[in-house]
């Protein structure tokens, strides 16, 4: 009897992992298969999933914990080694500040990613249970987008590995700086993902409604068959109106959980495109240059970091921005079916949905930092004017050529 069971249950987990498809997710499990991975392998991924349902695993989470110590350790050695060491004397001011905002935002990303594991866990747990009514082809449609964005990401950052192993600089910081650049990728990555799969879910409402309405004009001419399917109708809503305010708190648990973390990101991503933008500009003028390495090397890795954040941020925000848009689209449905239906019981359900939209804020927001398109603006609006002010700048002290000037001032614009 056992050893039937255990053939079973060898059976089962061979199916789940035959299940996994590269850009083929049937379901949150394969969607989300290599960001688990990824994270797994980074040590911050203290779960195991039996039997479709997340818990935490002893091991793992001791993992997790002796990694935290490790990097807290790490952290506290390379900036005793940046600021009062006397092995690196000649690191410039700017150098100093844009180390220590990068290893002091991205641990703090990774200790709080330690800190909400448990949380995050039940995030994970939920955003399940909600998307396990999502057909498989939306599931397939979007594993294009986050295996795609997962992989090319992790090959970006393998790359950029290359050219870290040719600084000239201690053994640990370069491991500390490889492993924390693929934490906090795959970490805001990790909650990317979860806002696509909440505007699926809110697509998925927004679909579902937009055929209620379809069907009530075309049996609305039709009586007899309209209130016969009428109970149906009010069923059909009332549960949907249910999945609304499921997906609503997830949205708003969501926020709470990642909102430090997401801080983080905007200040690390505002800070390291503003200081490669500077160094990118004293490489133009053939000032100082910050780290030992060949002219082209250079140059490719400062574009390579501005590329790098820059994309990542405009992602989250892009992913951020649609999915509310998505959210905002319900009320829009709802209220066309208001204008287009007489039933006076659909009418009443129809007005309580219409109700509870307007008192769930489905924005997704870093405590009082709204993820949209204003934001991006704002982070390139910031960027530019503080270029501008550096180019005026560097004029005056370095006697940059006008003509130099004027062509980074039109690129800017």
């Amino acid at each position: 009897m056992f050893s039937s069971s255990s053939k079973l249950q060898r059976w089962a987990n061979g199916k789940m992992q035959k299940k996994w498809k590269l850009f083929h997710a049937t379901d949150f499990e394969s969607l989300m298969y290599p960001s688990f991975t990824y994270c797994y392998m980074l040590g911050m991924f203290p779960y195991k999933i039996n039997a479709l349902v997340f818990e935490i695993s002893t091991p793992h989470y001791i993992l997790s914990t002796i990694i935290i110590g490790v990097c807290v350790i790490s952290l506290l050695y390379i900036l005793y080694l940046i600021n009062f060491s006397m092995k690196y004397p000649d690191i410039s001011i700017p150098t100093k500040l844009n180390c220590n905002s990068f290893y002091i935002l991205s641990s703090f990303i990774v200790v709080v990613t330690y800190i909400l594991s448990g949380p995050r866990m039940h995030l994970l747990q939920t955003i399940k249970d909600i998307s396990s009514k999502l057909p498989s082809e939306l599931y397939q449609k979007l594993s294009k987008l986050i295996h795609a964005k997962d992989l090319l990401g992790s090959l970006f950052l393998l790359l950029q590995m290359l050219i870290y192993c040719k600084i000239n600089m201690h053994f640990i910081i370069k491991i500390y700086i490889i492993y924390i650049n693929l934490l906090t990728f795959h970490m805001d990555m990790l909650y990317m993902n979860c806002v696509c799969i909440l505007k699926a879910c809110f697509k998925r409402i927004n679909d579902n409604l937009e055929n209620m309405r379809e069907y009530t004009m075309v049996y609305h001419p039709d009586k007899m068959c309209y209130k016969q399917r009428n109970p149906l109708l009010l069923i059909e809503l009332r549960a949907l109106k249910k999945q609304h305010l499921m997906i609503s708190n997830t949205v708003q648990m969501l926020n709470i959980i990642f909102s430090l973390q997401l801080l983080a990101t905007v200040i690390l991503t505002f800070t390291r495109i503003t200081f490669n933008l500077y160094y990118q500009i004293l490489y133009w003028q053939g000032g100082i240059i910050v780290i030992n390495l060949e002219d082209h090397i250079y140059n490719t890795f400062l574009i390579m970091n501005i590329m790098y954040y820059f994309i990542k941020i405009m992602l989250i925000i892009w992913a951020c921005e649609t999915g509310k848009n998505q959210a905002l689209q319900i009320g829009t449905t709802v209220h066309d079916m208001l204008n287009n239906i007489d039933d006076n019981e659909i009418k009443n359900e129809l007005q309580l949905f219409s109700l509870q939209l307007l008192h769930r804020d489905n924005t997704f927001s870093a405590k009082s930092l709204i993820m949209d398109a204003t934001l991006l603006t704002a982070i390139v609006g910031s960027i530019s004017t503080y270029l501008l002010i550096l180019i005026q700048f560097l004029k005056m002290k370095y006697y940059c050529d006008d003509e130099i000037a004027r062509n980074i001032t039109q690129i800017i614009h």
